[in-house]
């Protein structure tokens, strides 16, 4: 039997929130429910952030409470702090995300503090997750190299990393968030980051600016990561990245993890039938 790769689709969320254009509330609910019916076991719908900073995301709780809810998907919200947490937790999120940087120029930029102040900022959220019992999973930017600060050291992002599972994240997701980072830049940091955390605590999130995010992914595959982030269509992008293009495409990760002879449990015909509305939301 072939070894199972999950990939989680950031699409309706990480995809859509860099889009300039207004989108109705009624196409990406049409988007989720097109990817709920791929076989994703999750799917981060939606974020709980301040709609002057993400106008894109001003609909969250619309989207979530629109949505038709398959059996055995989970469907995930970013939330920034606790009123986020709590809007979350209104619209049934089965699983929150949280997120910081490697670096306090990028944090300043997208979170508008440090490091250390995002983090202190999400120890509340975590334990009021955990009152919940909501998993929690952490996001680290600019892993490998900040637009700001330059080249991100692979201990710093080991620290990071640490100190989300120490505030109690499941899961760490690690972002590549400027899709320029080479094979090498990637093993180097996850070599340093699986010295604090083991494969099956984190996922690889890489972008494709410079087209290698693939490459990256059959890397951190090497190393022992079994989670991926992608994005339906290669949707996206970073507000706070000038430049960066979105995730990897989830029907290119997908045929290529098959190439390899992983199982992702998805449903091409499906997917494909997906991207067609990612497209056409991204064409107008």
């Amino acid at each position: 039997m072939a070894e199972r790769v999950e990939i989680v689709e950031v699409g309706p969320r990480d995809g859509l929130q860099n889009e300039a254009r207004p989108i109705p509330t009624a196409r990406k609910v049409a988007l989720v429910d097109a990817l709920s019916s791929v076989g994703f076991r999750r799917i981060e719908a939606a974020s709980f952030v301040s709609p002057a900073r993400v106008p894109q995301m001003a609909d969250s709780a619309g989207v979530m409470a629109a949505i038709r809810r398959a059996p055995g998907v989970r469907y995930m919200a970013l939330v920034p702090n606790l009123k986020g947490q709590e809007a979350a937790r209104a619209a049934r999120a089965d699983q929150i995300a949280v997120v910081t940087a490697a670096t306090d120029g990028f944090a300043r930029a997208n979170l508008n503090a440090s490091v250390a102040d995002s983090l202190a900022r999400i120890e509340p959220i975590l334990r009021e997750a955990g009152r919940d019992g909501i998993p929690v999973r952490g996001y680290v930017s600019v892993v490998t190299d900040c637009p700001y600060d330059g080249p991100v050291p692979p201990s710093r992002v080991a620290r990071v990393a640490a100190a989300l599972r120490d505030l109690g994240c499941a899961e760490v997701s690690l972002g590549e968030t400027l899709g320029r980072a080479t094979p090498e830049q990637v093993e180097a940091m996850l070599r340093a980051v699986l010295d604090e955390l083991p494969p099956d605590r984190l996922a690889g999130h890489f972008h494709d600016t410079a087209g290698r995010a693939v490459e990256n992914v059959e890397v951190a595959l090497g190393l022992g990561l079994r989670v991926f982030d992608a994005s339906v269509a290669g949707l996206g992008g970073c507000p706070f990245a000038p430049g960066a293009a979105g995730n990897v495409a989830t029907e290119a990760l997908a045929r290529r993890l098959s190439a390899l002879g992983f199982d992702t449990g998805l449903d091409p015909v499906a997917l494909a039938q997906a991207a067609d509305l990612a497209r056409a939301m991204r064409e107008g």
